[in-house]
């Protein structure tokens, strides 16, 4: 026997059944708002990596030389390979350009709650619009996919920040600080102690006076009283524009689920406008369950043309664990609508019946074993099938076949002739 990989999955039907109905109703609702379907690969140059994150990144990925002498790594991350993919065809795309796409993604980190070596992730981008309505929309994708998940208000929440008011609120300090180290601190600010949180923005250049003022303030999330306290243009645009992505997600119906949120900053260094996470209101699930903002930075630094961006990604184990801790997560079940049972010599009109209900959109199954009539209702029952169609020696001989209900036991004759005929899903009922 070989034992699975640590961090990997294995997803069996029932399990698969329920992933691809939650991966559907997230990629629908993208489709719905005309975000477009793309495809991207599973291997790019590590090199793409360090350059926009360092050299340390290589430790987190699963970076190998291939054949041809190439240093390459499996995509932690879709982000830089959508930007790859705008500077090639650049000109050729019409703005703005929205795209989606659902994935694995590889990781070589620790294992932990919601936290894989193997992940799939639904992303969603929109590239050439600085527009606050732009951000918003990605709100209300992500926002309108939970809902349509079953989840509510009372689920979850969107903590929305912007990276400007914590840039510009540290530049206004009177001290020589990193600010790329400090907003790496503010991202840890929930998962550590305070204290330890302070260290953190001490070594980042603050001193402990200023590492406390400085929480003091985004704690306090008054947005006006961090433009006085700043003093700068940088703080102020970063307010209004905040401000205005939130007036435009009211519009959009969304608000309802963002607040504003200054210690939230995600880690990615690429990060340059309004960011957010997605956490669980209950504090069940106890990381974010995913995340997004704005990169207007990143095309440019690929080598294309400035060019503005926002996005989101919601990732499978995290939704889930948000999903199932509401009670919303679809059921692990397969689902079978027909189940065309053989007795003796009659394959060629079992096959017919199974293609004419096929044809009308059904998931028809039939034997391919050769079992017993015993044998076959079993299987029908475990894949569950709602109607049984029994097409026997003995039914043929009387022009007939039988159709079982499943759910009640109940069943009824029809003639083969007409069966399915002109009903598109007919069931016990239509016969009896």
């Amino acid at each position: 026997m070989y034992d699975r990989l640590k961090g990997f999955r294995d997803f069996y039907p029932g399990e698969m059944a329920a992933r691809r109905e939650a991966f559907d109703t997230v990629e629908d609702t993208a489709a719905a708002y005309g975000f477009r379907e793309v495809g991207t690969p599973a291997l790019e140059r590590t090199q793409m990596y360090v350059d926009k994150s360092g050299e340390e990144i290589v430790e987190e990925l699963y970076a190998f030389e291939d054949k041809g002498g190439r240093e390459v790594s499996l995509t932690p991350e879709l982000t830089p390979t959508v930007a790859r993919m705008v500077v090639d065809k650049g000109q050729e795309l019409s703005k703005p350009i929205k795209w989606y796409s659902s994935r694995p993604f590889w990781r070589y980190e620790q294992v932990q709650q919601g936290r894989f070596r193997e992940f799939y992730q639904t992303n969603v981008d929109v590239f050439g619009s600085s527009s606050p309505a732009a951000d918003a929309e990605v709100l209300a994708v992500a926002a309108d996919a939970l809902t349509a998940l079953g989840l509510t208000a009372d689920d979850f929440a969107f903590r929305v920040s912007h990276r400007d008011i914590l840039g510009g609120l540290l530049e206004s300090m009177d001290a020589e600080v990193d600010i790329r180290e400090a907003i790496r601190a503010v991202d840890k600010s929930a998962k550590v102690e305070r204290n330890e949180y302070y260290d953190l923005l001490h070594d980042a250049g603050l001193s402990y006076d200023e590492a406390r003022a400085f929480d003091d303030l985004l704690s306090s999330g008054d947005l006006d009283e961090l433009v006085d306290f700043a003093g700068t243009d940088r703080v102020a645009d970063a307010v209004g524009n905040l401000r205005a992505v939130l007036d435009a997600a009211d519009d959009m119906g969304v608000r309802e689920f963002c607040e504003v949120s200054l210690e939230t900053a995600r880690g990615l260094d690429y990060y340059t406008g309004v960011v957010f996470e997605c956490f669980d209101t209950t504090g069940e699930v106890s990381r974010a369950v995913f995340g997004g903002g704005r990169y207007d930075d990143l095309i440019e630094s690929f080598g294309g043309q400035p060019t503005p961006a926002v996005g989101v990604a919601l990732g499978d184990a995290t939704l889930q664990l948000l999903c199932e801790r509401a009670g919303v997560w679809p059921a692990e079940e397969l689902s079978t609508d027909y189940y065309v049972l053989q007795v003796g010599d009659t394959r060629p009109v079992a096959a017919r019946i199974a293609r004419d209900l096929r044809e009308s959109g059904h998931v028809v199954e039939t034997d391919v074993a050769g079992r017993s009539f015993g044998a076959q209702m079993s299987y029908a029952d475990s894949v569950n099938a709602e109607t049984v169609v029994i097409v026997g020696e003995q039914d043929l001989a009387n022009d007939e076949v039988t159709i079982k209900d499943m759910a009640t036991g109940d069943q009824t004759t029809a003639p083969v002739d007409e069966f399915p005929g002109d009903r598109d899903g007919p069931t016990y009922e239509d016969y009896e």
